[in-house]
């Protein structure tokens, strides 16, 4: 299960810091140097591990991602049994077996360990694409809440707060409670 914390957790901090650039982006840059020009530019932040913690959605996707790793580990384990299963009774029988026979066995071993490797090749890609679409998905539902949120807040920057990357911040500008309860107010109502 850690591979996919790591994942799961890896993308979504460069997600999210890639969705805020990439949304602040599009705001008028002269309104935000007029504002920088002048002090008035309101900034906020968010605790991302709040997030990963309490968004319901990213709970569900999180579980999603568990249980397909689960499900690929057991695939993979099942192949790995009748490998082993094969190698044993090939190794009991080897010495009764003609040549040919044990050439047939051996061949056969090393077709289900090179299917092996391939399974496990392909399910690894396939979980990491999975993973990265299912997060870009909790990225947009972010960034959809955010620009919904900040309409009447009128911050210029809404920064995550990943443990280690900020050195200091003023508690007064945490909004990660509005917005975990706007994100999960959000998505019951989509249920």
């Amino acid at each position: 299960m850690k591979p996919i914390s790591w994942i799961i957790n890896g993308v979504l901090a460069i997600a999210i810091i890639v969705l805020y650039f990439l949304h602040f982006k599009g705001t008028s840059v002269t309104h935000n140097k007029a504002a920088l020009l002048k002090g008035n530019m309101k900034i906020a932040y968010f605790e991302i591990d709040s997030i990963q913690n309490n968004y319901l959605f990213f709970q569900e996707v999180k579980a999603a991602l568990q249980a397909k790793e689960q499900a690929n580990s057991s695939q993979l384990t099942a192949l790995r049994n009748e490998y082993n299963s094969k190698l044993q009774d090939f190794q009991k029988r080897a010495k009764t077996l003609t040549q040919p026979e044990q050439e047939s066995r051996q061949q056969e071993l090393m077709k289900i360990e090179k299917d092996f490797m391939a399974l496990e090749q392909q399910l690894s890609q396939g979980l990491q694409v999975e993973s990265n679409n299912r997060l870009m998905e909790v990225r947009k539902k972010i960034e959809d809440f955010l620009a919904i949120y900040n309409k009447d807040k009128a911050f210029a920057f809404i920064f995550s707060n990943d443990p280690g990357l900020m050195y200091y911040k003023d508690t007064a500008y945490d909004i990660t409670a509005e917005i975990i309860k706007g994100l999960n107010e959000a998505h019951a109502a989509k249920k």
